[in-house]
């Protein structure tokens, strides 16, 4: 019950998720891998984005973590499954969670998912949201260009509003009241995101439903931590550490963080 919690990421993006299940569980330790150097996974083929999620799976099996979480969309939705199946420990992903989240918050039944390519061919999210609702309307965008943003450091300044606004254009005939963000990278840009959608649509991030699934399944299964020692947080990027350092500090909010450089076994 005092091991840690394994979350992975295609890069920063899932430090959104991380930094919910440390709000909501701030006794808990986490163990965070971000693959920076083979972000985004949006465009790689779905083999590439299992290989990789597989990789990040079996580094933190190793690190004897309790449960893992793929706070990723895109490596949610083609290796959930089979990491279920196969590792020894819960696998959570995040698309249910996000899904369950609009369909609490819409009043019209009309949801857009922004996401990356990957996620929106997958046809994920239209799955997990129609399992809950048969009302609902999905209206899918793909935003190539906001993993990127958020990976460079650069997303704050009238530069990202900029091209998060035309990221978002071929929106703006649509109706909806809700929008999910499909990916993890995204609630770093949600006060640009919000400025395009406008102030009376929802936005929605799947970082504290996800949150609540962790908590609830440590809870069920008897596994919450009980030392009393304060947690000791382990990051990993196979990237750039000083960039992820800078991102993580800022989104996190906390001061020297341990920061480790990752390579994984073929």
């Amino acid at each position: 019950m005092n091991a840690p919690i394994g979350v992975i990421d295609s890069g920063v993006g899932g430090l959104t998720v991380a930094k919910a299940i440390m709000e909501l569980l701030p006794n808990e330790t986490i163990y965070y891998i971000g693959d920076t150097a083979r972000c985004p996974y949006g465009p790689r083929t779905k083999q590439e984005v299992r290989n990789f999620t597989w990789e990040m799976a079996k580094a933190l099996e190793k690190m004897n973590v309790k449960m893992l979480v793929i706070a990723c969309n895109t490596a949610t939705a083609v290796a959930l499954e089979s990491l279920q199946k196969h590792m020894p420990f819960p696998v959570l992903g995040v698309i249910n969670a996000g899904a369950r989240a609009a369909i609490k918050k819409t009043k019209r039944n009309e949801v857009v998912v922004l996401a990356t390519e990957g996620t929106i061919k997958s046809g994920a999210y239209e799955e997990a949201v129609k399992s809950l609702s048969t009302k609902a309307k999905i209206i899918p965008l793909a935003c190539p260009t906001f993993v990127p943003l958020v990976e460079s450091g650069e997303y704050e300044g009238q530069f990202s509003y900029d091209l998060v606004a035309k990221g978002l254009k071929p929106l703006e005939d649509e109706r909806f009241d809700t929008v999910i963000l499909g990916c993890t990278h995204y609630p770093i840009l949600q006060k640009q995101i919000e400025a395009a959608v406008g102030s009376q649509v929802h936005v929605l991030s799947s970082a504290e439903e996800t949150a609540k699934d962790v908590e609830a399944i440590l809870s069920y299964t008897g596994q919450l931590r009980t030392d009393e020692e304060p947690p000791k947080h382990i990051l990993h990027a196979s990237g750039s550490v000083p960039i992820f350092r800078s991102i993580a500090e800022r989104w996190l909010e906390k001061g020297e963080l341990d920061i480790r450089k990752i390579t994984f076994e073929k």
